[in-house]
């Protein structure tokens, strides 16, 4: 009988051998999402494309996962302990895949086509769950209230990136809509009757500039205005705008929003439009990551030639961005590490991105991200003690 160590070396051999055997399958995965990209809650045929996918490699397939008709859960094995690998795949409206949600579900098929033949092996039930709408939804947070994770002890995901980065530093995010409505009229023959509501950003916009000197250095505020009338001579009776606040925790973001939210009703106050903000989504959590699982992800990365710059010397980039994942690492282990796809001078939510996302170092980044999910679970589930020592604390990073 081969000892503990020679026995994890022979699981990861055999992941390595099962990706290098669905090596075609997953680019194809790739390929496909990103051939015809589908935006939030949208994601029917990204969905099907997957969940047809997992069912091909003998997992037991749940769609319409939590309530959500483009979720899913897909399950392998019967042992004790759960672990999910977990897939985003929706798009960007006119930008497609310029996210690399593509890459994120080819390396969750990946990584499952490595680990389904070794349930048994790990005595481990293996989840694969599809969610949608990470850019804008909060898929995840309603599948987290839809008690979908419920009996999952680890979560982990990769994203793609300009480069490698082994810790997800997300800020928290509130998503909102905001809505003046004023009164039409006729610019030049009738002005005093009108109630301009596109002024009424005008002025929102100017106090969210001037407010930027005293918001801590890690917030941000950003939005656009999707609409703010349609003829130069007519004063905008309507105003419709998308906004985002960031915030390095949720108890920051509360502040914070509260102060930007002030901002749009001075435009109101001063205009004298009505004015209606929507959040669109669950706020989304910053992330806790899991550093024993991070720190196995790192030492099996290395192993292929990817630095992850555990020491964090390289400048914060995509790590920093927002993701429903935060509110899932609340709940429980979790880690989202970051693999760079050589996509400089482009980076993400650029057109060029979702170009290089079906390039080659793309389709490297789609299977190593198959093969380090794989070997990071089997170091979960075969050495617990090493991993789980620094679990308490490890939340809190």
């Amino acid at each position: 009988m081969s000892d503990p160590a020679t026995a994890v070396t022979e699981l990861k051999g055999r992941a390595a051998a099962e990706v290098e055997n669905h090596r075609e399958a997953i680019i194809a995965v790739s390929r496909a999402l990103h051939a015809e990209p589908e935006t939030a809650w949208q994601e029917h045929a990204s969905a099907a494309l997957l969940a047809d996918a997992l069912e091909g490699l003998g997992m037991t397939v749940t769609r319409g996962a939590g309530g959500l008709e483009t979720a899913f859960v897909a399950t392998a094995g019967t042992g004790p302990r759960m672990v999910a690998v977990v897939a985003e795949y929706d798009a960007l409206a006119g930008l497609g895949h310029a996210c690399g949600h593509n890459i994120i579900a080819a390396a969750a098929v990946g990584a499952a086509s490595a680990l389904v033949p070794l349930t048994e092996s790990l005595d481990a039930t293996v989840q694969v769950i599809g969610t949608p709408a990470e850019e804008g939804g909060g898929g995840k947070i309603h599948l987290l209230d839809a008690n979908v994770f419920d009996d999952v002890e680890i979560a982990m995901m990769i994203h793609p990136g300009p480069v490698d980065a082994l810790y997800a530093r997300p800020l928290a995010v509130a998503h909102f809509d905001v809505e003046y409505t004023g009164r039409a009229s006729h610019a030049s023959a009738y002005p005093t009757l009108g109630i301009n509501a596109a002024d009424a950003f005008t002025v929102a916009q100017v106090a969210i500039g001037l407010l930027r000197q005293q918001l801590p250095g890690s917030v941000r505020v950003h939005g656009v205005v999707r609409e703010a009338g349609t003829a130069p001579n007519a004063i905008p009776g309507r105003a419709i705008g998308s906004w985002y606040v960031r915030a390095a925790s949720l108890e920051e973001l509360d502040a914070a929003f509260r102060r930007v939210t002030a901002c749009f009703e001075a435009g109101a106050l001063a205009t004298g439009c009505r004015l209606e903000i929507r959040e669109t989504s669950p706020r989304y959590s910053e992330f806790r990551n899991d550093d024993a699982l991070a720190a196995a992800f790192a030492a099996n990365a290395a192993a292929l030639g990817r630095d992850m710059d555990a020491d964090e010397r390289r400048p914060g980039g995509m790590n920093t961005a927002s993701t429903d994942m935060g509110n899932v690492s609340r709940r429980l282990r979790a880690i989202h590490p970051y693999l760079g796809i050589d996509a400089f001078p482009a980076v993400n939510h650029q057109a060029e991105f979702a170009d290089a996302t079906i390039r080659p170092a793309g389709d490297r980044a789609a299977l190593d991200g198959a093969l380090l999910m794989a070997q990071t679970i089997i170091d979960a589930l075969t050495e617990p003690t090493h991993l789980d020592q620094e679990t308490a604390h490890a939340h809190a990073r």
